[in-house]
């Protein structure tokens, strides 16, 4: 595997779900990550990430610590409790 997030035949290794509300930022990293061959799953708050996660299963998550609502800590704490 190189460090593009691509396997040397060229096909994706990983999803990321990104959650920011801020959607400058979201849509930067988004292209980023999709250049370097991740598959991307956005959210726009931290129950938009939540909501996406109780189907989707993301290798990372990049969250944005200061959401309004339910910030990117908060997220995290809800998923640990999950289990």
């Amino acid at each position: 595997m190189t460090g593009t997030g691509r396997t040397p035949g060229g096909t994706s290794t990983g999803r990321v779900l990104v959650a920011d509300d801020d959607a400058a930022i979201r849509r930067s990293l988004e292209r980023g990550l999709r250049l370097s061959g991740f598959t991307v799953l956005l959210a726009e708050d931290g129950p938009g990430a939540l909501a996406l996660l109780a189907d989707q299963d993301p290798d990372v998550l990049v969250l944005d610590v200061s959401m309004p609502g339910l910030t990117g800590t908060e997220v995290c704490r809800s998923l640990r409790a999950r289990g």
